[in-house]
C-alpha cells in the first residue's frame, strides 16, 4: 500500500508539471508565431538596404568615412544576444559555445562584450570576460526604437576609435527546429562582403539595376546610410535570435510535455501492477483463511 501511495503521489506531480509545460508550450508557440511573422517582414527591408549600400559603394573607390574604413585589429567588441529567461533548451548553450570558439580564435586580442539578455551576461560573468554595457529589457516583441540605443553604442564606440572591430553573437532563425548560432561582423562595412551578399540576393531573387542621384552629396549620404543600415543589421539579429528563442523555448516544452505523458503512463502501469498485485494477494490469504477453517 505505501508502494502505491507513492506511486499516485508521483503521478500527481507530474500530471502538474506536465499542465505546466504544456501551458508553456502554448504560450511559446504564440509569440513563435508572432516573432516569425516580424523576422520574415523585417528581412526584406534588410536585404533592400544592402542592396542600396552596395550600389553606393560601387561609385568611388575610396571614402573617408570611419564605418567604411578597415584598421588594423587591435581592439574588439562583441555583441552578445541572448536571452532573460531560460527552459528554452540549447538555445543559450549554443550561442555561448559560438562565443567561447571565438574567443579561443582570438587569444591574446582585447575583446570585450556588450550583452543584450540576463542569460548571456551571466556566461560572459562565469568566463571572466569584460562587459562595457548590458541590455535586459528587451521584450519578446522588439521594436527598433527598442534596440535602438544598442546600435548607438556600438556606433560611437567605432567611430571614437575605441574599437576596431564590431562583432554581433547571435541566433540565426532557419526553422522552428532548427536555429544556427552566428557571429557575423557589424563594423566595419566591407565592400566585398556587401557586394557577394548582394550577388547571392541577385541569384535568388534576380532585379533590375538601379542608377542613384546622389543629393546633397555622396559622403554625407554614405554617413546617413551606413549608420542606418548598421542599426537595422542589430534590430534584425535581434529579431532573428527573438524567433529562434521562442522556437526553441516551444520545442523543449513540447519535448518536456510529451516526456511527462511517458512517465505518467509508465508510472500508471506500475501503479496498476501493484494494486493487481495487492487484491492477488489479498484473495490468496482469504482463500487460504477459509481453506484453513474448513
Amino acid at each position: 500500500m505505501a508502494a502505491g501511495k507513492e506511486l499516485k503521489r508521483r503521478i500527481k506531480s507530474i500530471k502538474n508539471t506536465k499542465k505546466i509545460t504544456k501551458a508553456m508550450e502554448l504560450v511559446s508557440a504564440s509569440k513563435m508565431k508572432r516573432a516569425i511573422a516580424a523576422t520574415l517582414a523585417s528581412r526584406a527591408y534588410a536585404g533592400y538596404s544592402w542592396e542600396v549600400l552596395q550600389s553606393l559603394a560601387e561609385y568611388v573607390s575610396e571614402t573617408q568615412n570611419p564605418l567604411l574604413t578597415v584598421r588594423p585589429a587591435k581592439k574588439m567588441l562583441v555583441i552578445l544576444i541572448t536571452s532573460n529567461r531560460s527552459l528554452c533548451g540549447g538555445y543559450n548553450a549554443q550561442v555561448t559555445r559560438k562565443t567561447i570558439a571565438f574567443l579561443r580564435e582570438h587569444v591574446g586580442q582585447h575583446i570585450d562584450f556588450i550583452s543584450v539578455g540576463s542569460k548571456g551576461e551571466s556566461n560572459l560573468r562565469r568566463l571572466g570576460q569584460n562587459i562595457v554595457a548590458s541590455f535586459n529589457t528587451v521584450s519578446d516583441t522588439p521594436k527598433l526604437a527598442d534596440v535602438y540605443s544598442i546600435g548607438n553604442l556600438a556606433l560611437d564606440m567605432y567611430k571614437n576609435g575605441e574599437y576596431d572591430r564590431v562583432y554581433v553573437a547571435y541566433t540565426d532563425f532557419v526553422s522552428a527546429l532548427t536555429q544556427l548560432p552566428q557571429i557575423a561582423t557589424l563594423l566595419p562595412v566591407k565592400r566585398e562582403e556587401v557586394a557577394a551578399e548582394i550577388v547571392e540576393a541577385k541569384a535568388t531573387a534576380p532585379k533590375n539595376a538601379i542608377n542613384y542621384t546622389f543629393e546633397p552629396d555622396y559622403e554625407t549620404l554614405m554617413s546617413m546610410i551606413v549608420e542606418k543600415i548598421a542599426r537595422m543589421r542589430v534590430y534584425q539579429m535581434i529579431l532573428e535570435s527573438t524567433a529562434s528563442e521562442h522556437s526553441a523555448r516551444m520545442l523543449a516544452m513540447k519535448n518536456a510535455s510529451d516526456a511527462a505523458g511517458e512517465m505518467i503512463d509508465d508510472l500508471t502501469l506500475a501503479f496498476n501492477k501493484a494494486r493487481q498485485a495487492g487484491i492477488t494477494q489479498e484473495i490468496s490469504e482469504i482463500s487460504a483463511g477459509m481453506a484453513s477453517v474448513s
